[in-house]
This record gives structure tokens, sequence and C-alpha cells, in this order.
């Protein structure tokens, strides 16, 4: 099955400017029972979570796309040989995937330095493409996606705002804030703010800080520089993050529906 490449201006960018970062390296511990291959090849409605994302991403014209891989990644080669783009799709490899995700963002930090607009995606997310739309066309240096519907509880990573700009990235917030929403897992990044973003990883993994989730970094720069950051409201768009059982449930009986009734 092959996914054809196109060409494309989309979102005010060229599209041969954007870098595409997909964070799959992880193993993926709490879906529960014994995991035997990455979530991203977690199939729904004939597709994995991997075809979904290249399918959305090639739809815009994008082509440089790399993966951060690690635990089975040579099932990760094989899904790219099946979609015909084995070669066209760049692989970077984490040997310690199973610390915190930053470590996953910190191998990619000479694709952040590249100087180009950088996407920076989770892999565990079934979504409507759209999303990559709204993430392109975010008015704002950088962009975060937002979704107000947010689940209640400590697990969500939330986007604060308050007097309509963002003060925090946690599942718990430190700062005082008017409301907030939840993280998608999707940012862009302008190559400016890209190029902060390799340094600030540099710093954690140097400070041997390597437990942490790579929003920290991201945080850091927010509350660095607030007016920099802008958030994209996705709440009217179907998609879910895929971390236990229950959330595979969810993706196959309530999102897939609605995708299909999208599309």
């Amino acid at each position: 099955m092959n996914i054809v490449t196109s060409h494309a201006t989309t979102g005010g960018f060229n599209a041969d400017q954007i870098s595409v970062i997909l964070l799959v390296a992880g193993v993926g511990r709490r879906l529960g029972a014994a995991v035997a291959a990455p979530k991203v090849l977690l199939e729904f409605g004939g597709q994995t979570l991997l075809e979904r994302h290249l399918r959305g991403l090639i739809a815009q014209g994008i082509k440089d796309i790399v993966l951060t891989v690690g635990f089975e990644s040579d099932q990760i080669r094989q899904e790219l040989a099946r979609l015909g783009l084995a070669g066209q799709i760049g692989l970077i490899e984490n040997p310690d995937f199973r610390a915190g995700s930053l470590v996953s963002l910190w191998v990619q930090a000479q694709r952040l330095r590249a100087g180009r607009t950088v996407l920076l995606m989770d892999g565990d997310v079934l979504y409507d493409p759209a999303m990559i739309g709204r993430l392109l066309r975010g008015e704002g240096e950088n962009i975060l996606l937002l979704d107000r519907t947010i689940e209640p509880g400590d697990e969500p990573v939330k986007i604060c705002l308050r007097g309509g700009q963002i003060v925090d990235l946690r599942k718990i917030p430190a700062n005082p804030h008017d409301w907030y929403g939840e993280s998608v897992g999707f940012f862009r990044f302008s190559p400016d703010m890209a190029g902060e973003l390799a340094e600030r990883c540099d710093w954690y993994v140097s400070q041997g800080l390597t437990s942490v989730e790579y929003e920290e970094a991201i945080r850091d720069l927010i509350l660095k520089a607030p007016a920099r950051f802008a958030a994209a409201e996705v709440s009217d768009i179907p998609w879910t993050e895929i971390d236990f059982a229950e959330d595979v449930s969810r993706a196959r009986d309530v999102i897939l529906p609605r995708l299909t009734a999208r599309s």
C-alpha cells in the first residue's frame, strides 16, 4: 500500500520548509497486558496510528518527517515498508527509550537546530487530520493545540491561560490561571524557538534529568517568553490520546465512528 507524496503550500507555510518530529519510541506499559508492539502500530478502522499520521502529514505536502524510535523499532520499519515509505521517512534511535520522553526529543536536537519550522507530535493519538491544518494555521509564532473538554484529574497535561496568555503547561499546574484545557501533544515551533528547545533539552540531559517528560522543556520556554506562544483550540475535532486499555476501547467505540462520519 503506497502513500503518494504531494507538493503543497499550506497554512501560510511552504511545506518544504517544515520538519515533523513524531515521537513513537515508548513501551506503552500502561496499556496493561504484555506489550508486544509500539502503540503507534495499534490499528483502528484498518489503519495503524502511524499510517494515519503519515497520510495526514503527506496530504499537507509535508515530506520531511522523522520518527524517534526505540521499543521494537524493527516493527516500525516493517510498517513503513508495507506503506511503501521505507527510506522516505527518517528514523532516529533512542537507545534510552525507557526513560522520560524528553530523551526522545533530545535525540532529535540536530533537526531542532536545522533552521526550519518544526511540528512536534506524540504518536499515540487517534485524531481527525483536520487537526494538522489547525496546527499549521494557528495564529502566532509558536502554537500549542488545546481542547477545552478536558477530563478531570491529574493525568491530562494542562495548558493554563490567564488574561489570554499561556502561563503553565503541566499535569499539576503551579501558576495561577483563569482556565485550562488539555494539551493534545501537538506543537508548532518557529525555527528560532526550535533551536531554543534543543538547548533546553541539552540542559536537562546534562543535569542527569532524563526521567522528565518533554513538556517540562517546553514549559520552561513558555515561562521565559509567554508572548511568543499561543493556543489554537481544537475542542470541535474528535481525538483521543491512548495511554490505558480503556483509551483503546474509547478510541474504537467512540472516536473512530466520529472520524468515519467526518470523512
